[in-house]
């Protein structure tokens, strides 16, 4: 007999367990005292001890409970069963979204896992690693935090709507990224930079911003968040009709998305290094 697929609900039922104790063990490492174990990019681009550690432990959580999948992770990546073939499961994890803020201890990271079936991700939860803060998703079944289904910003006005961003960390592309951000705020309400893209997309998804984007988002930055806002009514994509990725990831309300895609596209968003 073929075991069938697994459930979307199953799957985030494992994510939600494996998240939850890796947001626990990010949360007592820097208790215990943090310090920067490597840096990537640039060298402002930090890794820390706990960012492998939540990783190491995440793979062997998902190993345990689903060995045959694949995981792909921003420390380690591709990990598992390796490449993933029909309905099968592939896990997108970023143990700690937002290191930065987690190095300096700033309560702006998270934790975010998301499970991906033929391609497409289907659960996903971004735990906030020092608030306990926890949104989750299933395709077709709403974003939910505590409980409470999440429905986007119904804001209309983009001189109005307060909108979300983050930088990179290469020299150029920030120079690049400050340009577009100047030219922007000048017609919108206020720009806010708070550095953890999951936390970012999940706060849009529940209004407490009204839009976000971003250049240079990685599979594991947009994975489970982008889920959640989807779920949440935002459109998520790129510019000129690409799908969001690296070149650029924009999560706005349907109403706010044509304004803020025109104004950054003729900003030329999706450029620079």
């Amino acid at each position: 007999m073929i075991a069938s697929a697994p459930t979307p609900r199953e799957l985030l039922t494992i994510a939600v367990e494996v998240a939850r104790d890796a947001a626990a063990t990010a949360h007592r490492m820097r208790a215990e005292g943090v310090s920067v174990a490597a840096t990537k990019s640039t060298a402002t681009d930090v890794v820390t001890a706990a960012d492998r550690a939540v990783e190491r432990q995440v793979l062997a959580a998902l190993r345990d409970r689903r060995p045959a999948d694949a995981v792909l992770g921003e420390e380690y990546g591709a990990a598992g069963a390796g490449p993933v073939a029909g309905d099968g499961v592939r896990w997108i994890v970023d143990p700690i979204d937002g290191t930065v803020n987690y190095l300096y201890g700033l309560p702006y990271c998270a934790v975010s896992l998301a499970a991906e079936v033929a391609g497409e991700v289907v659960a996903g939860v971004v735990r906030n690693v020092f608030t306990g803060e926890e949104w989750t998703a299933t395709a077709g079944g709403g974003a939910w935090r505590d409980g409470r289904r999440l429905r986007c910003s119904a804001e209309a006005d983009l001189g109005q709507a307060l909108v979300a961003t983050g930088f990179g960390y290469d020299a150029g592309r920030r120079a690049h990224q400050a340009r577009v951000v100047a030219e922007l705020i000048p017609h919108v309400r206020d720009i806010r930079r708070m550095g953890a893209a999951a936390l970012d997309l999940c706060l849009a998804a529940e209004g407490r911003v009204d839009a976000y984007f971003e250049k240079g988002l990685a599979a594991w930055d947009l994975a489970a968040g982008g889920l959640v806002a989807r779920e949440a009514g935002l459109l998520v994509t790129g510019l000129s009709g690409r799908p969001a990725g690296p070149d650029l990831a924009l999560a706005a309300p349907p109403a706010l998305h044509g304004p803020l895609h025109t104004r950054l596209a003729d900003l030329d968003a999706a450029g620079g290094p």
